[in-house]
């Protein structure tokens, strides 16, 4: 009330007040219709769960030309829940984009040769189950031909016909259950991640470099093959040079540590998955794939590896062919000869492999870290300034900058497989992990779709395992669930 008086006594005061009002309103109203939308901070999706696990080894911004393989190979493992039919025998001559072999329950899904060359081996293992077919290249590298044209002039069915018949549709996972997707269904929306937070990751700004507009025709194709959008997640802060400009897509950007830059969890927290959507997802490299066959009409599996890893003498990028023999990037370019382990991928999800084997067809990285065979004396009684843990046990989690050369000792062995919240930090998703899990172990199907396995495969847990103490292969139990459920649904 007293103030009220002051203003009525001193109408200037009043004037002013009503003025510097005006102003705060009029400044208010610009920063919610200019700034805001300016910056997208409505699209950046900040994620608090998860965990950066700081290796040695990165790549430095290297790219060299590895030499040309000598053989050369497609290995079916590499794509779960396939059941190959071969298509040659060991002495054929293919040319790159020959067919091997077929899915045999979706014979229009065709896995082609990355060469030319002759077919040397068929490698099986138990159960005559085919493990490698093996192309020993004539390093002519003469090429099928394919329809080359742009996919703006195509429709939905002639581009789902160009990659199939040219062996590109593998490029396709589907969610849920994370297998190849089916040629003859249309996907809600089709989702691509830009950027990767695994441990050691390849920077795909590097590996896209000077590429966009092939990649812009490989999104152009995409754009035709599903009745929703084309969704693109970037990181809310970093370089995305590569991916600036793009058309037929809608960006949104993610910030957070590992595993922010994994698909799965970019779809649950833009349209998440529910019973009876369908959705794809595709990595950058394998866009070039599509956009490559359409401006070329070849079957070029062309691709840049990050060669990574504490164990790596000078970790770099290499330019190779999908499905080489990684003897070319990695002999001799380590430390330690026949005591690390080499893995075609990244150390949460990736493959273990020898040296003589080939690279995975989905696989941007090669990391190769100690093996850790060895016995640690009192390990676990140690201050561990060099170690590093996901629940801060170390002193070394005092030092949050440090890089650390792990190795693939499991320090101990398997446990009760309790509640712990472990997994329910390191996974931003709203889910219970360790409910599902023990609902797939229970093989409770019902329990299964209520906690949520139409979201997730297994790299979306990985960082769960790599966490565990209780050492539950839990990649390996989410896989069995997924199986359990394509069984019973199908």
């Amino acid at each position: 009330m007293q103030c009220y008086l002051i203003f009525i006594s001193f109408p200037c005061h009043l004037t002013m007040l009503t003025k510097v009002c005006e102003k705060f309103f009029k400044m208010c109203t610009f920063v919610h219709q200019i700034l805001i939308p300016r910056y997208n901070m409505s699209n950046i999706k900040r994620l608090r769960k998860g965990l950066n696990i700081k290796l040695k080894g990165k790549a430095d911004y290297i790219l060299e030309q590895a030499d040309m393989a000598k053989s050369y190979a497609i290995k079916p493992t590499d794509f779960p829940g396939l059941t190959p039919k071969l298509k040659v025998k060991e002495g054929h001559t293919v040319k790159a984009g020959t067919s091997l072999f077929f899915d045999k329950y979706k014979p229009e899904v065709q896995f082609c040769s990355p060469v030319s060359g002759k077919v040397v081996a068929i490698r099986r293992g138990e159960r005559r189950r085919i493990l490698e077919v093996i192309v020993e290249a004539d390093g002519a590298n003469t090429y099928e031909e394919f329809t080359k044209a742009d996919p703006a002039s195509l429709s939905a069915d002639q581009i789902k016909e160009s990659l199939l018949s040219a062996g590109l549709w593998p490029c396709f996972i589907q969610r849920p259950y994370g297998v190849i997707a089916n040629p003859s269904e249309q996907p809600d929306n089709i989702f691509i991640s830009g950027f990767d937070t695994n441990p050691l990751a390849p920077d795909y700004d590097f590996i896209l470099s000077g590429q966009t507009k092939t990649l812009q025709t490989g999104i152009d194709a995409l754009a035709k093959l599903t009745k929703g959008k084309v969704y693109l997640g970037l990181p809310a802060e970093g370089a995305s040079k590569s991916f600036q400009g793009l058309k037929n897509v809608e960006v949104n950007t993610f910030a957070g540590p590992h595993p922010a830059g994994n698909v799965g969890i970019q779809i649950h927290h833009t349209k998440p998955i529910n019973k009876g959507d369908l959705v794809w997802t595709i990595t950058p490299q394998e866009i070039l794939y599509i956009g490559r066959l359409f401006e070329t009409g070849r079957f070029d599996l062309s691709k840049i590896v990050a060669l990574t890893g504490s164990e790596v003498q000078q970790p770099k990028y290499y330019k190779t062919i999908g499905g080489a023999n990684i003897e070319t990037i990695v002999k001799n370019k380590t430390k330690q000869e026949g005591k690390e382990r080499i893995i075609s991928g990244n150390v949460l999800t990736g493959t273990k492999i020898e040296e003589d084997n080939f690279l995975g067809f989905y696989s941007s990285q090669v990391t190769v870290i100690p093996e850790g065979d060895e016995y640690e004396f009192m390990g676990w009684a140690l201050l561990g300034f060099d170690k590093f843990s996901a629940s801060k046990t170390f002193f070394g989690s005092l030092f949050p900058k440090k890089e650390y050369t792990l190795n693939a000792n499991l320090h101990g062995g398997k446990r009760a497989f309790v509640l712990t919240e472990q997994y329910e930090k390191l996974l931003p998703m709203d889910i219970l992990p360790v409910f599902l899990l023990k609902a797939i172990l229970a093989n409770d199907i019902d329990k299964m779709e209520q906690l949520g396995i139409y979201e997730v495969i297994e790299e979306d847990l990985a960082l769960c395992e790599y966490a565990c103490t209780s050492k539950i292969e839990v990649q390996d139990i989410l896989r069995q669930g997924i199986n359990t459920m394509i069984k019973e649904l199908s």
